[in-house]
């Protein structure tokens, strides 16, 4: 089972990734958990490019968090699933098509290509943790420091939290709504409730 959790930052994602990933080990499941870009071996490489480094053209962006994803799901990912492990991703295809797509403005169609040309697997089940773009950016604030795609405009981050609210009615069978302005502990029990009802036995 392949399982992301996505939305803008600021809404919970790594948070609640560790928190469903260790529920799952309670279960008794095998869990591999991960997060993009850069969790692969020399993927730190990529990620303090992306995150901090000067990147003048959104394609150059865009072709390099493809890249990384590439890595990530040869090196990482599949190895997991083809163990019958559990994966648990914080981000993934669903934060390039928001940040890239809608924030950067890229064609859809490019990326799409890109992905389907690399043979990178969509996730089973994506959690989209809802916030309104303001209480994210106060949250943000409050822990201090931001890397480059954090340090968007307000606008950036409301077209991106667009897009994610479209990808979510697109493809509404795979995603599931968490309202994120809830408590921590009441986000983990939505989850995996959801999660039970769907596939856990």
């Amino acid at each position: 089972m392949f399982i992301t959790i996505e939305g803008i930052d600021g809404s919970g994602k790594s948070t609640q990734a560790r928190r469903l990933a260790a529920r799952l080990r309670r279960e008794g499941k095998k869990v591999t958990e991960t997060h993009e870009p850069g969790d692969w071996p020399h993927g730190d490489i990529l990620r303090a490019l992306l995150l901090n480094g000067r990147l003048r053209h959104p394609m150059t962006e865009i072709m390099l968090f493809v890249a990384d994803r590439c890595e990530h799901v040869a090196q990482v990912i599949q190895p997991a699933l083809d163990q019958g492990e559990w994966v648990v991703c914080d981000r993934y295809n669903d934060s390039t098509r928001a940040y890239q797509c809608w924030g950067r403005g890229l064609k859809e169609d490019i990326l799409e290509s890109l992905i389907k040309w690399c043979g990178i697997p969509e996730p089973d089940l994506t959690v989209w943790l809802d916030l309104p773009v303001e209480e994210a950016r106060k949250r943000m604030a409050g822990r201090g420091g931001s890397d480059r795609i954090e340090g968007e405009d307000l606008k950036f981050h409301q077209t991106v939290a667009c897009g994610f609210k479209e990808l979510a009615e697109r493809n509404g069978s795979r995603f599931f709504r968490v309202d994120a302005r809830a408590g921590e502990d009441e986000i983990e029990e939505t989850i995996f409730s959801e999660l039970k009802r769907r596939c856990v036995r």
